[in-house]
C-alpha cells in the first residue's frame, strides 16, 4: 500500500507536465537555448525519479548556479563532478572561485581541461576562468584588516533603514521621494548635510547610469551636471556618498574593472583640475564576486556601513557595520583559509579585536540622531581640501569676498527670474494665450541658463583668488 501512495504521490507531481506534451527532450533543447525556467521543472520531476543520474545532477546545477542558488548548485554539480561529468568540473570550478576555495577550483579546471585537450573552445573559455580565479587569489592576499562589528540582513526594498545616520553626514534617501516621477527601482539619492546639494544616478539600460549632482539655489534645485568622465565610464554608476569635505565621493560601479556586480569605489574632487581623480577600487572584504555598493561612513559617530548580497538569497542583502579607518592596513597571514574566510566574511567576530567591548559603538549605530536645526553660516563654499568658508567675513581676500558677493547677488536674481516663469507656465496652464508667451517663456529659460553660468564662473573666480593671495 505504501509503495503505491508514493506512485500516486510521484503521478500527481509529474501530471502537469505530461498533459502539457512536456519531455525530458524538451528540456534538454530548452537547456541548450539557456531556457532555463521552462527546462528545470522538467528535470527535476525526473530527478525525484533518477536522483543518481549524473546528466541530471549536472543540469540542475548549472541551473542553480546561474540563478545565484549557489549552495543547490554545490550539491548536483559535486555529484556529476564525481561521475566526470565534463561541464560540471567548469561549472563546479567557478563556483569555488566564488567561495574563495581556489585549490579546490584549481583541481576542477584541471579535470576540464584533461576533458577537452583538443577542444580549442573548450580550452579558450577555461583560460578566462581561471585568470579570473587567479584574480580573486591575488585580491584575497591584500584582504584589509577592518573591524565588522554587526551584520543585518534586510529587504533589498528596505535596506536604506539599517543606515543610521547623523545629520552632520547628509542622507539618504530612495530617489522615488525625491523625484516624484521617478519609478521605484531601489536607486538612491545623498543629500549633504546642509541640503544644498544632491548626488544620483540617472540613464537608460542602453548606456547605463551616470552620476549626477545638482545644487540648490534658493528654493529649488537645478544646474544638473554629470560627474567627471573618470567616474561615468562603462557599465552602471550608482549608491553615491560623499563625506562632509565635499570632495570625497564613494559609489558603486559594474564597470572600472568590477569583480562582479557592483563593486566599491572611491575618489576625489580636484579643485585644481575640476574634475574627480581615478577612483579607486576598495579591497576585501568591501569588495567580492557579489553585488557590493551603498558605502556610507559617519563621522561623527565613528560608524560606516555598506552592503552586499554575496550568498544572500535573491530579495536579501546584508548590511554590515564597520570601524572606518583613516588609513588602509592590510592583514598578514600565511593561513590562505584564514585569509579567504575575511575576505568573505565568514564571521564577523573573526575581524574583532581581542579583549575589545564594542557594545558603545554598536548602541551607537542604532541609534537615530535627530535632525540638527543648527546652521554653520550663511553658505558652504569649499576652497581647498583644508579650508571651506561659511560666511562672507571669512573671506581674506577683497577682491575674492566682492566675487563672491556677485554670486550671492546673481542668485537672489535667478530665484526672482524662476519665479517669473513659474507664474507664465502657470498662465499657460490656466488658458492664457501660448503663442504670446512662448517667447518670453523662452527668454526667461535662456537667461536662467546664463545666470547659472555666471554664478559658476564668479564662484570659481573666487576661489582661485582667494587660494592665490591668501594661502
Amino acid at each position: 500500500m505504501k509503495v503505491h501512495h508514493i506512485l500516486f504521490a510521484f503521478i500527481l507531481f509529474i501530471a502537469p507536465f505530461l498533459l502539457k506534451g512536456q519531455t525530458i527532450d524538451d528540456a534538454k533543447k530548452w537547456y541548450l537555448e539557456g531556457n532555463y525556467t521552462q527546462a528545470k521543472p522538467i528535470f527535476e520531476a525526473e530527478y525525484q525519479v533518477k536522483p543518481n543520474n549524473a546528466s541530471l545532477n549536472q543540469w540542475l546545477g548549472v541551473i542553480a548556479f546561474t540563478q545565484g542558488n549557489y549552495r543547490e548548485a554545490q550539491k548536483y554539480l559535486e555529484f556529476a563532478s564525481q561521475k566526470n561529468i565534463s561541464e560540471s568540473h567548469l561549472y563546479l570550478g567557478q563556483l569555488y572561485t566564488k567561495m574563495y576555495r581556489f585549490g579546490d577550483a584549481d583541481k576542477e579546471f584541471t579535470k576540464y581541461e584533461r576533458a577537452n585537450r583538443r577542444n580549442k573552445d573548450a580550452l579558450t573559455k577555461l583560460t578566462t576562468h581561471k585568470e579570473y580565479a587567479d584574480k580573486l587569489r591575488r585580491l584575497v592576499n591584500r584582504t584589509e584588516d577592518i573591524q565588522i562589528i554587526d551584520s543585518l540582513i534586510v529587504s533589498k526594498s528596505i535596506f536604506l533603514s539599517a543606515y543610521k545616520l547623523s545629520a552632520s553626514a547628509g542622507s539618504l534617501q530612495p530617489m522615488s521621494n525625491f523625484f516624484r516621477n521617478q519609478p521605484n527601482n531601489n536607486h538612491v539619492l545623498f543629500l549633504n548635510e546642509r541640503q544644498d546639494k544632491i548626488y544620483y544616478p540617472q540613464g537608460d539600460s542602453v548606456s547605463g547610469n551616470k552620476l549626477y549632482t545638482m545644487e540648490k539655489l534658493l528654493d529649488n534645485f537645478g544646474n544638473e551636471k554629470q560627474l567627471s568622465e573618470s567616474v561615468n565610464q562603462n557599465g552602471d554608476q550608482a549608491y553615491p556618498f560623499v563625506m562632509p569635505d565635499g570632495l570625497t565621493i564613494y559609489f558603486s560601479s559594474t564597470g572600472h574593472g568590477s569583480l562582479g556586480g557592483y563593486d566599491l569605489f572611491v575618489t576625489r574632487y580636484n579643485l585644481a583640475t575640476n574634475s574627480h581623480l581615478t577612483p579607486n577600487q576598495l579591497n576585501m572584504p568591501f569588495n567580492s564576486p557579489f553585488n557590493d555598493y551603498m558605502m556610507a561612513i559617519d563621522e561623527e559617530k565613528g560608524i560606516g556601513w555598506f552592503a552586499s548580497d554575496r550568498f544572500q538569497p535573491k530579495d536579501s542583502v546584508c548590511v554590515y557595520t564597520f570601524i572606518p579607518s583613516s588609513g588602509v592596513t592590510l592583514l598578514e597571514s600565511e593561513d590562505e583559509t584564514y585569509l579567504a574566510n575575511r575576505a568573505k566574511i565568514a564571521s564577523i567576530k573573526d575581524s574583532w579585536k581581542p579583549d575589545t567591548d564594542y557594545s558603545t559603538l554598536l548602541k551607537r549605530s542604532h541609534m537615530a540622531v535627530a535632525e540638527q536645526t543648527s546652521e554653520k553660516g550663511d553658505f558652504m563654499f569649499i576652497i581647498n581640501d583644508e579650508k571651506t568658508y561659511y560666511t562672507l567675513s571669512d573671506f581674506k581676500n577683497a577682491s575674492a569676498q566682492s566675487l563672491f558677493s556677485q554670486a550671492i547677488d546673481l542668485e537672489n536674481r535667478l530665484k526672482q527670474v524662476e519665479n517669473d516663469l513659474s507664474e507664465k507656465r502657470n498662465q499657460i496652464a490656466n488658458g492664457f494665450n501660448v503663442s504670446s508667451l512662448r517667447t518670453t517663456i523662452l527668454n526667461l529659460e535662456k537667461e536662467i541658463e546664463n545666470i547659472f553660468k555666471e554664478i559658476e564662473s564668479l564662484k570659481s573666480r573666487a576661489r582661485n583668488e582667494e587660494i592665490r593671495n591668501s594661502f
